[in-house]
């Protein structure tokens, strides 16, 4: 299939209806942010019982990253995206009308499903509309602007939890994807010749051969590596750990800790675009801004957890501003899978490389938790001590990623040709 080698406005229509769908996956994700306590009084549930809903809707997103990926390459973005929309339609209004927690567990479980099916297809729809120096930027734009959807859900859903109720609201959340839907199918084409863009029937050999071919090529290892090393220490702060750790383990009042959260949203919406310019204008060199941002984020950690005593604001401002860019760094590994497979098996390669970021994730949210309860036996009543325990974990993760990262980064040097990548790129008005 030709790349576009100009930027057209329907390209721009199409890419702004697929942001809108991932937006409102992220919304959805991010529901139940504000629902805490509702919902605990809803399901009579404790606290770890709440906390499994988060880590069901993770494990599920990342468990299907690589089958939906494969879905992608052989049904095309608009079909899987169309699915993706009427899943988390059904499911949120099933989390609407559960009144029971198991219940609302297979809700969210359905959530999880329907939220994996939506990434990866704007992806592969930027890859089809965009000329080649354009999507580096669009693929940063698409990850920034979407996650948008957790600021937009949570006023609104606070507002209409405390004034139309729980059914009410979640209701009116799902009929978003009504509206959506019609614009998927009205607006969205899987490619500029074709509506719907379907690849070969595969059998489960020919879909081993096609994992093992992407799983093969060292740069969708570059990517699955990039990806891993980047975002687990923003996810696992924004998901649940740090507003822990400013409170208890730096001291912070609610409402700074509050402020350092939102910076560090702020952090992550500035550096996208930034990353996905130096991306597209220097290709040969994304995985030398990947070490450097790593190296950053470990740099800044080590100074907060060896400060003797409660780190100065100031500096868990650095902190989240620095972990911050790690979350838009982390989409630099989609483009190295780009540029590594042919467009048939991109969205699977794709998959591939979204799990790295989202098992470290897991892993570190786990991890600090079995710190955190090792340290402070018998309580909840975590102390500064122990969040330093808990946060050093991450220095397991960090290595491994970095010695992964620099390893494959040799190998993919060996595959690419720096002249045609870059003169690929530069080609392009």
């Amino acid at each position: 299939m030709m790349q576009p080698t100009t930027t057209t406005a329907r390209a721009w229509v199409v890419w702004i209806v697929g942001l809108l769908v991932y937006l409102v996956a992220v919304f959805h994700r991010s529901s139940l942010a504000v629902a805490g306590l509702a919902a605990t009084d809803r399901f009579d549930i404790s606290a770890s019982q709440l906390a499994t809903f988060t880590m069901l809707q993770l494990v599920v997103y990342a468990g299907m990253q690589i089958p939906v990926g494969l879905l992608v390459d052989r049904f095309g973005s608009r079909s899987v995206l169309l699915c993706g929309t009427a899943l988390l339609t059904l499911a949120q209004a099933g989390f609407a009308l559960a009144e029971t927690y198991p219940a609302a567990l297979v809700a969210r479980f359905f959530v999880g499903l329907g939220d994996a099916m939506t990434f990866i297809c704007v992806l592969r729809l930027v890859a089809t509309w965009f000329p080649a120096r354009r999507i580096p930027l669009v693929t940063q734009l698409t990850g920034t602007l979407g996650q948008l959807g957790a600021v937009l859900a949570a006023a609104p859903m606070t507002w209409a939890l405390g004034h139309l109720g729980w059914r009410t609201a979640y209701l009116i959340a799902a009929s978003l994807g009504l509206v959506l839907a019609v614009a998927v199918l009205a607006v969205l084409r899987d490619s500029p010749a074709h509506r719907n863009l379907r690849g070969p029937a595969m059998s489960l050999r020919s879909i081993r051969a096609s994992l093992a071919a992407s799983w093969a090529h060292p740069g969708t290892r570059l990517g699955f590596w990039m990806h891993f090393s980047t975002q687990f220490s923003a996810t696992a702060l924004t998901l649940l750990w740090g507003y822990p750790f400013f409170v208890r383990g730096e001291h912070q009042s609610a409402a700074s800790a509050g402020l350092l959260l939102t910076l560090m949203v702020l952090a992550v919406m500035a550096a996208g675009p930034t990353l996905g310019w130096l991306v597209g204008a220097y290709p040969w060199q994304r995985s030398t801004m990947v070490l450097t941002i790593v190296t950053a984020i470990v740099v800044v950690w080590t100074v907060v957890l060896a400060w003797p005593g409660t780190a100065p604001l100031w500096l868990l401002i650095v902190l989240v501003i620095v972990v911050g860019i790690g979350g838009p760094a982390s989409m630099i590994g989609f483009d190295v899978g780009r540029t590594s497979n042919p467009h048939e098996r991109l969205a699977s390669a794709s998959g591939i490389i979204n799990q790295g970021g989202f098992v470290a994730s897991l892993v570190l949210v786990i991890a600090i938790g079995v710190v955190l309860d090792w340290r402070t036996p018998g309580g909840s009543d975590y102390t500064p001590s122990a969040f330093r325990w808990a946060m050093c974990t991450q220095y397991l993760l960090w290595s491994l990623g970095l010695v992964q990262i620099y390893r494959y980064r040799v190998r993919t040097r060996r595959f690419v040709d720096r002249d045609e990548l870059e003169g690929i790129v530069r080609a392009v008005p």
